[in-house]
């Protein structure tokens, strides 16, 4: 089983995001070295922290995470790099390995499983009309408080494949961690296009409820 670096953070990332970088601890200088010198590219795993703190070590990490691959970096001297980053696929992590000199793991790809109800086109359809009914919300939320009007995102490519559709559209909702990792977790597209409804929805609450 593949054993990559990995990088704790505080944040939940779901695939396809940009992620920037500023390393500057020693642990993450050293594994920007190791992952730049890779024969099979810059990647390394990014997993959310469960409890503790991206600097300082010893933190508590989740097991689900996704790959993610250096674009383009920048030595900034005295050991430090700017990084700027891409996440792929999702990834599993089935053991832990000492942090020596930084945080590895024995990880798995993990796509998704076909075990449930196949989502259909009328729920992915009303997903589209319940973000865009939330745009129209937090539109609305935007005016009132004299900020910028938030756009509604271009709907994904429909020969994209559902998957990465429900992951561009999660990428689009004003969402906590918590409810990122539920969607991240989620075994396959039934569960997740479920799962971001529900997200929708909670999101449509809370701008009602601020409307009033």
């Amino acid at each position: 089983m593949p054993i990559f670096p990995m990088f704790p953070l505080g944040s939940a990332l779901l695939p396809g995001e940009v992620l920037p970088l500023n390393i500057f601890e020693p642990r993450y200088r050293a594994l920007v070295e190791n992952v730049l010198e890779a024969a099979d590219g810059p990647l390394f795993g990014v997993v959310l922290i469960a409890r503790g703190h991206e600097v300082g070590g010893g933190e508590s990490r989740h097991d689900v995470g996704t790959l993610a691959r250096i674009e383009s970096h920048v030595a900034m001297g005295a050991g430090r790099y700017q990084l700027y980053c891409r996440t792929e696929g999702r990834i599993r992590v089935n053991r832990w390995l000492p942090d020596d000199p930084f945080p590895r793991a024995e990880v798995e790809l993990w796509p998704d499983e076909n075990n449930g109800t196949p989502v259909t086109a009328y729920e992915y359809d009303s997903l589209l009309e319940r973000i865009e009914f939330m745009y129209g919300m937090l539109g609305k939320l935007a005016l009132r408080a004299g900020e910028q009007t938030p756009r509604m995102p271009v709907p994904p490519d429909p020969l994209d494949p559902l998957g990465s559709r429900l992951y561009a559209l999660a990428r689009s909702i004003p969402m906590g961690d918590a409810d990122r990792l539920a969607i991240l977790t989620a075994p396959g597209a039934d569960e997740r296009i479920r799962t971001l409804s529900e997200a929708v929805e909670n999101t449509i609450e809370v701008a009602q409820f601020k409307l009033l």
